[in-house]
Formats: C-alpha cells, structure tokens, sequence
C-alpha cells in the first residue's frame, strides 16, 4: 500500500511570506523560570481575586444603601439588615471567586505574552507529572495528612523533590497503617 506524506501538501502551498509570518512554536523555558513565571501567576490571581472581591462587595453596599428597610418586616425569618449584610458579603465572596478569570487571567497573558506558549507546555507537562505522582488521598488519617494534593504550593524544584519525598513517605505509612 502507498502511503503518502501528508507534509507533500503543506510544502505544495507555502510561500516564503506564510514561512516568514510564522512564529516558532516551541519556546523553551526552564524549569526554574517556569516556577518563577507560576508565582508571579498565583499572585496575579490573588491579587485580581481580592480587587474583584472588593469591587463587587462595594456595588453590592451602592445597592443596599439605596433600598428602604422596613423594620417591621423580615426577609427568611431574619432582620432586613441582617440579611442585607449577608447579601454584600455573599457578593464579595462571588467576586473573589471570579476575580481570576476575569482580570487575573487576561493580565497574565498580557505580560507573559512572550513565554505564554512556552510556559502552557511546562504546565501541561507539570500537571502530567503531579498527576502520576500523587497520593490517593481516601487513605488518609489525623497522623498521616497527604501532602499537597495539586501541587499548588510547589514554587521550585527543590520543594518538587520534597513533594515527592513527601508522597513517598505517605504511601509507606499508608500501606503499613502508621
């Protein structure tokens, strides 16, 4: 059987101007400054986590400060007030939530733009890495806590090889019912 190259049809239609608009597809990026770029990311997200927090909590207190409280009457049982109040701070909480997605994330790519390709890769690769190392948690006990399930507080390679030093000791305790 024939086969046929499927690269034959790509060289058959490309210019010399398409080969020029292209950007190369692989940037490589160190593992120490992919944990650098990481930390610079969570405080990024942590940071637009709390201006969104703050943000949605102060329209939320616009609102609540225009509407007439009426005493006499309850909402859910409760004291208007009381109820407003909880309505102000269930709306700082849902803005700290979408606080990343909605400022974090575009402004992280806005400065990274250069290394953003780069830096997905590590993170996929990462992520694939913690994935196959980490503990099953349901064997877990006041004595023996799992380490960091995510790996969220990994900010280098030396606290990488404490986590996996970490997991190891935990599946020896584990299986040994420490």
């Amino acid at each position: 059987m024939l086969r046929v190259n499927p690269n034959i049809y790509k060289r058959a239609y490309t210019t010399a101007s398409n080969i020029q608009k292209t950007k190369p597809s692989n940037v490589e990026l160190t593992w120490s400054k992919f944990f650098q770029i990481r930390r610079q990311e969570r405080k990024i997200n942590i940071g637009s986590s709390v201006l969104s927090a703050f943000l949605t909590s102060n329209i939320a207190f616009a609102y609540v400060a225009t509407i007439e409280i009426d005493p006499t009457q309850t909402i859910f049982g409760l004291d208007p007030s009381i109820v407003l109040i909880g309505g102000v701070m269930t709306s700082a909480a849902f803005g700290y939530l979408i606080g990343p997605s909605i400022f974090g994330k575009p402004i992280f790519q806005l400065r990274h733009k250069s290394v953003l390709e780069g830096y997905n890769l590590k993170n996929k690769i990462f992520l694939k890495h913690i994935i196959k190392n980490r503990v099953d948690a349901s064997k877990q006990s006041f004595s023996n806590p799992p380490p960091d399930y995510y790996g969220e507080k990994i900010g280098s390679l030396k606290e990488y090889r404490r986590w996996l030093r970490d997991c190891h000791a935990y599946r020896i305790k584990a299986s040994e019912f420490i």
